[in-house]
């Protein structure tokens, strides 16, 4: 009999025992002069894997049977292959039975990606066929994209994770590949990885320190090739239906698509984090690209259909609340460890800083489709250790009509605010009745979120994404023009609440385009001035316009390439966007961590006082303008000694409004900013414009075509 006593053997010095393969984790690992290989199925009974020398190649090098006797443990498929290497592209093959009652969707002559592969062989050019067929769904061959198999070699030690404070965050919102691939961008690489890092600078002079990037997941844009219709010729530009979640897009790399992609994202995400920039990912866990009844077979599809994806009662046919076709089970265990384990992978591999959420909404519902109260999913992520310090935001709504904005459950969760969006859209259209919604949401929609003991952070704010009309459309049209969509213009929003202050589209007219730049300047400065996290479309600082679609999703072209030479033509508006990121950055009045009071006490002036037009009381069902108060940083730190204050005036009526001004401890005000002045005072120190006396008079809003609109904050 041993003695368990005995203390063991010491190792030799200096030699390191090697690893041993084991079956987990999933995906594909280097170990051992191999390869090891896992992945789940349930319901799979056969599995192949399948090798490729070169990505490339039509046929596998070799083959491999993973049989339940030797190659199975529980739901786990795994193998150990000697001498594959990296480099080498893999697939499964599999036979299966679906569970009682379910579409059997298996099929041992369909290719599978791995859904933990860390990079996707595709076409080596962007919108290349390369090899698919139009209006047929690829099965295997040429036409199927393939997994790579890597192994980490990359050096992070010049990179630094500084994480930004959510209320100092100004986010930037941008399509990677359309911000550089038009022929006015200027760079070396248009439309990839690297050609992004060289308007690195470009932002960092702007201020914005988080760009928040739409989906860079591996995802198809040739979908609309594989469809029987007219729409052959479009691109999937946005990214929305994502084939691999771990691997970043090889079709948006510039130096190779075998693996190269990966290291280019990472040298990408560590020259934004030398600028002090973070990086934020749009995620898309409420579909996938194969679509629904009859779409294409990718990975989930053919692995587990019955585990990954909404079924309803029938088994038969697909649950659709993201309005793609399919709906991800996201509360199912194992899809649950799928979305975790992903997540993990891009903060502690790719470092990135946070994610948003698309149709986060999906991920509260259960199997049978309905919302849950404590989803399981939303709590996870809000309670992952090594997802504690990341942004999460959610969308949260979904494409069935459920809209959870200020009610998402999970505290850790900020939201993208899109009661912020409409109301201080409709506040500047005009509309009658919105003054106590637009002082709402620009003091951080307590309404929403004042509970709990939540903070203005919560609150994404924006007045423009991706998904809808540019601020340049916003005030130059009033209906979307999609026709290109070749959708006959039914898809997109129809409740825009925009205007084209007396001309559809662009115009020669001088009146009119200075009335559409003052309202550009208003909406800017209501995002920027207000409690919460604003989030800037990008282009939106140089008038991008999209020319009135507002679903530009399919559009790989002009349409949807950000035109860089607006950047010179419309520097006013650019310096306006800088002079007020610069303004925001210099006040912590702006970005507070706790809600307004409207109290103060001893010499400490309230935390915000309310005004309104000519010295008289507000009239919150009827005035359309409105001034506030909100002491300067001494008084927040609880100092007792004079510091600047800011006023923010705001009149979006037909006719001038004028304010009194209460008395400021600092002496005289000055305005610091105004919509109506071409150039902004804030970049011209000495020269800005003193106010001896305490009336103000705020020229009326342009919504009518009418004077000049703006809004004038100010400062001692």
């Amino acid at each position: 009999m041993d003695n368990l006593s005995s203390p063991p053997s010491p190792l030799p010095e200096g030699k390191l025992l090697p690893s041993v393969p084991m079956p987990v984790p999933y995906g594909a690992h280097v170990a051992l002069n191999g390869v090891q290989f896992t992945l789940f199925s349930r319901h799979a009974t056969r599995v192949w894997l399948l090798l490729f020398d070169h990505p490339e190649d039509h046929h596998p090098s070799a083959e491999y049977e993973l049989t339940p006797e030797g190659n199975r443990i529980g739901d786990v498929w795994h193998i150990h292959v000697e001498n594959a290497r990296p480099g080498q592209g893999y697939v499964y093959r599999m036979e299966g039975q679906a569970p009682p009652g379910h579409n059997d969707y298996f099929n041992p002559n369909q290719w599978l990606l791995d859904p933990y592969a860390l990079a996707i062989a595709g076409a080596p050019r962007w919108g290349d066929p390369f090899g698919l067929q139009p209006g047929q769904q690829p099965i295997q061959g040429a036409g199927f994209p393939k997994a790579i198999i890597l192994q980490d070699e990359f050096d992070w030690s010049g990179d630094r994770r500084f994480y930004i404070p959510l209320e100092d965050m100004v986010i930037y919102e941008c399509n990677l590949r359309g911000y550089t691939a038009g022929g006015s961008s200027g760079v070396g690489a248009p439309g990839t990885y690297d050609g992004f890092r060289e308007k690195i600078p470009y932002l960092r002079d702007l201020g914005v320190n988080a760009v928040e990037f739409l989906p860079v997941q591996e995802f198809n844009e040739m979908e609309f090739f594989m469809e029987n219709g007219n729409r052959r010729h479009l691109r999937n530009t946005w990214g929305y239906s994502t084939v691999a979640f771990f691997a970043p897009n090889a079709q948006y790399a510039n130096r190779g698509v075998y693996g190269q992609q990966v290291a280019e994202f990472k040298e990408l995400v560590m020259a934004l984090h030398r600028e002090g920039i973070e990086v934020i990912l749009d995620v898309v866990f409420n579909h996938t690209a194969e679509m629904g009844d009859g779409g294409p077979t990718y990975s989930f599809r053919g692995i587990d259909n019955a585990i990954y994806y909404m079924m309803d009662k029938t088994g038969l046919h697909y649950m659709n609340y993201s309005g793609c076709g399919n709906t991800v089970n996201s509360n199912h265990p194992v899809v649950r460890n799928f979305i975790i384990d992903c997540l993990r992978y891009w903060v502690l591999h790719m470092h990135v800083d946070g994610f948003r959420f698309d149709l986060a909404s999906i991920l509260t519902r259960g199997k049978d489709g309905e919302i849950l109260p404590n989803p399981p999913i939303v709590e996870i992520i809000a309670e992952d250790p090594v997802l504690r310090q990341t942004k999460i935001i959610a969308e949260a709504w979904d494409a069935a009509g459920t809209y959870q904005v200020g009610d998402f459950p999970s505290d850790r969760w900020s939201e993208w605010n899109g009661r912020f969006r409409d109301d201080v859209r409709q506040f500047w259209h005009g509309n009658h009745g919105k003054l106590g919604a637009f002082a709402t949401r620009l003091t951080g929609s307590a309404d929403l979120y004042q509970k709990n003991e939540q903070s203005p952070t919560k609150s994404i704010n924006f007045i423009t994404s991706h998904d809808g009309f540019t601020l340049n459309d916003l005030v130059s049209y009033n209906e979307k023009h999609n026709e290109a969509n070749q959708e006959h213009n039914r898809d997109g929003d129809n409740h825009n609440y925009s205007h084209n202050h007396g001309h559809e589209g662009p115009t020669n007219d001088d009146r009119i385009n200075r009335i559409r730049r003052r309202q550009q300047k208003n909406f800017l400065a209501t995002l920027m001035l207000s409690q919460g996290i604003p989030m800037l479309l990008g282009g939106d600082e140089f008038s991008r316009t999209q020319q009135g679609n507002n679903n530009a999703y399919c559009q790989d072209n002009d349409l949807n390439w950000i035109d860089w030479s607006l950047l010179e033509k419309n520097r006013e508006l650019h310096a306006f966007t800088q002079s007020l990121i610069a303004l925001r950055r210099t006040y912590p009045s702006l970005r507070r961590t706790a809600f307004f009071t409207g109290k103060g006490h001893g010499n400490i002036p309230p935390d915000i006082s309310w005004f309104g037009i000519h010295g008289g009381e507000i009239r919150w069902d009827e005035d359309q303008a409105i001034g506030c108060v909100l002491p300067g940083h001494c008084f927040c730190t609880g100092a007792s000694e004079p510091c600047d204050h800011l006023a923010l005036l705001f009149n979006a009526a037909d006719h001038p409004a004028t304010f009194t001004l209460p008395t400021s401890p600092g002496g005289d005000w000055t305005i610091v900013l105004a919509s109506t002045d071409p150039t902004p005072a804030w970049k011209k120190t000495g020269q800005e414009l003193v106010l001896p006396e305490k009336t103000v008079v705020v020229c009326s809003a342009p919504y009518r075509g009418r004077g000049a609109g703006p809004s004038a904050p100010g400062s001692p």
